[in-house]
């Protein structure tokens, strides 16, 4: 039965979320808020829909459903600056982990049509530099340009062919607080209006699994690759032992599969350097005897028998360092 079927049938109503700020909001107004409370911040991974025209979807990269990591800070006009540090912080962090150095930022200032008093909008604007400077980014002004609610930052990453891509946006909102009346009390008993923060870090996480493909051409780094470990067994008799070394890389956290087809070794290791698996672990008798594994390394080939508990702790460090 199509969705709106059982829509007429039950009587109830279905709207497709477009953002997912309202509900932050309808969350902080669960309570009174005092200004003790703030900064309050509420984060969710969530899927939203947008109406975006046949014409510009393109892969992953834009699309009508897509999953935001969305988040939202109320804080006090004292905390402002200290909230915009923090998130520009985590921001280079995640970028950083993710190999992610080469991005172009940009200051997007008042229009000539925007919602607000002028204080805020100067106060947010100057705050926003103070961010920016004090992370110590290089950073254009992209004047006029913020939307009629606020000013914002943008990063625009650069994949491995230098090829900008919008991803993480920080944005004041002088709109939404205005229009749900949210407020807090501060320190004299007096109702006052929080400053909102939009925060996207990575943005659509769809596109940025699509830029991340391109930018490392699937051949991801060992702590975010899928699949982390290919064990192949030589002969049928070493199965138990392949079986058995998944079990200890399981056990410390690692993703690996057990290749028992009937293809050869050769063939097992040549669809293994295709698929760009990080690390391909033959078996055989004498690794099995010295409780060992051949490892090839991709992009190094073979580089010979090592213990497995040493292969364990060594990769396992790699992947805490985020390589």
């Amino acid at each position: 039965m199509h969705l709106s079927e059982i829509a007429k049938e039950e009587k109830d109503d279905y709207q497709i979320k477009p953002m997912n700020c309202p509900f932050h909001i309808a969350i902080y107004k669960n309570s009174i808020r005092s200004y003790k409370n703030l900064p309050l911040r509420y984060t969710e991974l969530g899927i939203v829909y947008r109406y975006e025209k046949s014409g510009v979807l393109h892969g992953l990269a834009r699309v009508r459903g897509f999953t935001q990591d969305d988040a939202h800070i109320f804080c006090t006009p004292e905390q402002l600056e200290t909230e915009l540090v923090s998130v520009l912080k985590l921001t280079l962090e995640i970028l950083k982990d993710f190999g992610f150095k080469d991005y172009d930022i940009y200051l997007s200032t008042r229009p000539e049509k925007y919602a607000g008093e002028l204080k805020n909008w100067e106060k947010a604007t100057k705050s926003l530099k103070y961010a920016l400077e004090k992370v110590k980014l290089r950073y254009q002004i992209d004047p006029g340009e913020g939307v009629f609610y606020g000013p914002k930052i943008d990063i625009k990453i650069k994949d491995s062919l230098s090829r900008p891509w919008q991803c993480t946006t920080i944005q004041l909102d002088f709109n939404l607080p205005d229009r749900f009346n949210i407020n807090y009390i501060d320190e004299k008993g007096k109702k006052k209006r929080p400053f909102m923060i939009h925060r996207a870090l990575l943005g659509s996480i769809e596109r940025f699994v699509g830029i991340l493909i391109e930018h490392y051409a699937g051949a991801f780094p060992l702590w975010i690759s899928p699949i982390q470990f290919w064990i192949i067994p030589v002969g049928s008799g070493h199965r138990k032992y392949a079986r058995e070394i998944g079990e200890k890389l399981e056990a410390s956290g690692f993703r690996y599969e057990v290749k028992e087809t009937a293809e050869t070794v050769s063939k097992k290791i040549r669809e293994g350097e295709i698929q760009k698996i990080p690390y391909l672990l033959v078996v055989g008798d004498k690794e099995k005897q010295s409780n060992s594994v051949r490892i090839r390394e991709r992009g190094k080939g073979d580089i010979g028998i090592v213990k497995l508990e040493n292969f364990i702790k060594k990769t396992g460090e790699k992947i805490k360092r985020k390589e």
